[in-house]
């Protein structure tokens, strides 16, 4: 079968066909306004790719490099390595490897920013 064979056998089934067979019109949307930063949005910023300590809900500690965070408070780990609290004997186990991590938001108990390596960053800028 021809390629313009498999196309003129093709039928739309779509309740749009019915309607009209013009293709709809492209919608053209408003351009963005820039957005003006907000103290909390430049906060973010200068944490950007900088150390980042997560606590969560189950004990459990995420450390590693903040790429991202969205509006339900979720936050993007990379390099992150997972931290068990002590056993009762207070024997410590090796850290876990993750990689890249979604903490979602609803498990974050509290955050912490590696001060040392913001300094650096700004220095180097």
């Amino acid at each position: 079968m021809r390629n313009s064979d498999f196309k003129d056998n093709l039928v739309n089934i779509s309740e749009e066909a019915d309607k009209s067979e013009k293709p709809p019109e492209p919608t053209t949307k408003p351009p963005l306004s820039p957005t003006k930063d907000s103290e909390g949005r430049r906060k973010l910023r200068n944490w950007l790719h900088g150390y980042m300590k997560v606590e969560m809900t189950d004990g459990r500690i995420l450390v590693g490099t903040f790429v991202c965070t969205d509006r339900d408070n979720n936050i993007i780990l990379a390099s992150c390595t997972e931290h068990l609290q002590p056993d009762d004997d207070g024997r410590e186990e090796e850290p876990r490897v993750l990689g890249l991590a979604m903490v979602p938001g609803r498990h974050v108990v509290s955050i912490s920013i590696d001060e040392s390596y913001q300094s650096m960053k700004h220095l180097c800028s």
